[in-house]
């Protein structure tokens, strides 16, 4: 009996991961929530993502990357330039909270897997165009007051490092991305996808770049004419 479940079993996967997808649409419609995690700079943010896409055949779509994320994270002497560190004083604990504001731009191609009637598995590359806003806040109502973070803040001002409390910066990242979507309905799926990359802002501030993780989950709505192969 055991072995006759099994027997079954494995043949429902069989036909279930072998069955080829009916119906692929034209276009692809993704919006949704989105989550960025930078660890180096104890940064993280929440926000929104949103991607179109063209399939150009059913297993290559070319498109577009949208996300834009805001959160709190936490600035300390040693993520600055050597030169920098050498200006503030050496006072053990000196960190500043900062609030930072970040927007992905994206386009490029992705690879599509279509033999799972279900899932779509789908990977791509991550270069694109960053974009973020940081605001340092040495006095934060969810802070208390933090003389050390007023200390890094008032050094790299009155050197001339920082001409502002709330820089700007936008530069190029690169990475790899990937995920599924599950097909619901016909033209209605639920994705969720992960993204890895480098970025490089604030280079004449920072000491290193740093590493981000991208997660988004939302509906993706496919439509148009049935692309054929």
């Amino acid at each position: 009996m055991r072995k006759l479940f099994l027997a079954v079993l494995l043949l429902s996967l069989s036909a279930c991961a072998f069955a080829q997808q009916d119906y692929v649409g034209r276009y692809d419609v993704f919006a949704g929530f989105s989550y960025l995690d930078s660890p180096k700079l104890n940064l993280t943010q929440r926000g929104f993502n949103t991607q179109i896409g063209v399939n150009v055949r059913r297993w290559l779509a070319m498109g577009f990357d949208y996300s834009t994320q805001n959160g709190n994270g936490t600035l300390v002497p040693t993520d600055l330039k050597t030169n920098l560190q050498a200006l503030l004083p050496p006072i053990p604990g000196l960190y500043v909270p900062f609030n930072a504001t970040t927007q992905t731009f994206t386009a490029g191609p992705q690879l599509a897997y279509r033999h799972l009637k279900k899932v779509t598995l789908f990977i791509h590359p991550s270069i694109g165009v960053i974009q973020e806003h940081i605001n340092l806040e040495p006095q934060n109502a969810a802070i208390p007051y933090n003389l050390y973070g007023a200390a890094i803040v008032q050094g790299l001002v009155a050197d001339h490092v920082l001409t502002t409390t709330s820089p700007s910066d936008h530069t190029y990242f690169y990475g790899l991305g990937g995920g599924a979507d599950f097909n619901a309905t016909k033209h209605i799926h639920l994705r969720a996808d992960i993204e890895f990359v480098h970025v490089f802002l604030f280079s004449d501030l920072l000491q290193n770049s740093r590493n981000s993780v991208r997660l988004s989950v939302g509906p993706t709505f496919n439509f148009g004419k049935n692309v054929s192969r």
